[in-house]
């Protein structure tokens, strides 16, 4: 699946915001059985934001209206609110509609998008779409998560690695050259298993037993994610960069989903990627989910390590299994 778009689409801006508490690795040492030294050489994570009374639609409208600024649009201008989580506020309706309301993007129309950390591709893909297309001008993308109200605090393998953020982008009609080289959306639903939040709805109602056995929390089979994700993403991002006739080594800067420092490293031993290709920040965040890609975006950009006219390749997987990868010129 690659991308034939009529019309230019172009990058307007960029913006992100993490709460304010800080849950650090040292915290949860007294938190659950784990240690400062066991989680940062088995993740690369330090510390991470968690969001104490924001809700996911509150974080995803301060990301949304950073980008805004950073586009020099307001929220008038925007004909499309695209949000990517997984920890809505609600059921339904979704994220998208509130953070329409909240930012006061009257004419805006507004949709979710639910593809596990993948979530974040699929929603920049679909927006790029929609204006190749014609059918938008100006599309403000969101990922946002607030997936700390959604862990078992007592579950060391899955309360260590996530925190809580959104980053956000402004995609516009562009002229002249198009900024989205490539796009490769896939998905492997037989391993739809590998990643999951089973309880309160249509297959588990909530029940007392559901409650009592804990099914309302990630569950994660952490060392098959892990397999799959060093088995597939490789060839897969080479196939992407062969088909958009770049070699990996010509790619400017590398942004894999901020998951786990070690499946980052295999990644970029396997494709031959200098490290300092690579922008990482998972040690300030841990993972984000369908935020983490768009964090490191923005940081990328607001430093300076990210130029206008450099090649990015934005990669991630995540629950499904869906795994996507955009070559983005800045």
């Amino acid at each position: 699946m690659g991308i034939e778009l009529g019309l230019p689409v172009a990058l307007k801006g960029t913006g992100m915001y993490v709460p304010e508490k800080v849950l650090t690795n040292d915290d949860l040492e007294k938190m659950v059985d784990t240690s400062n030294e066991w989680i940062t050489t088995r993740t690369g994570i330090r510390e991470r934001r968690i969001s104490e009374n924001e809700l996911t639609s509150e974080i995803a409208a301060r990301a949304g209206l950073a980008a805004l600024k950073a586009a020099g649009m307001s929220a008038d201008d925007i004909d499309m609110i695209i949000v990517g989580t997984n920890s809505p506020d609600t059921l339904f309706p979704g994220v998208g509609p509130k953070v329409q309301h909240l930012l006061g993007a009257s004419r805006a129309g507004a949709f979710d998008v639910q593809a596990g950390c993948t979530g974040c591709i699929y929603a920049l893909a679909t927006a790029a779409a929609g204006i190749g297309s014609g059918l938008w001008k100006n599309v403000l993308v969101i990922g946002a998560e607030v997936l700390s109200k959604l862990i078992d605090w007592s579950d060391r393998n899955t309360c260590v690695l996530f925190g809580d953020g959104a980053g956000a982008a402004v995609l516009s009609r562009g002229e002249g050259s198009n900024a989205f080289l490539a796009v490769e959306l896939h998905a492997d639903g037989g391993k739809w298993d590998y990643i999951i939040f089973p309880g309160g709805l249509v297959e588990k109602p909530a029940t007392h037993e559901t409650v009592e056995a804990k099914e309302h929390s990630v569950k994660m089979k952490g060392n098959e994610v892990f397999k799959y994700v060093n088995t597939v993403l490789p060839g897969f991002l080479k196939k992407v960069c062969h088909d958009a006739h770049v070699e990996p080594r010509d790619v400017d800067c590398w942004i894999f989903h901020q998951a786990n420092i070690r499946i980052i490293e295999g990644i970029q031993k396997r494709l031959k990627v200098d490290p300092e290709k690579s922008i990482v920040n998972l040690d300030k965040y841990g993972n984000t989910s369908a935020a983490s890609v768009f964090l490191a975006l923005h940081e990328g950009i607001e430093s300076g390590k990210l130029k206008k006219g450099d090649k990015v390749m934005l990669a991630s997987f995540g629950a499904g299994m869906t795994y996507g990868a955009i070559l983005l010129q800045i």
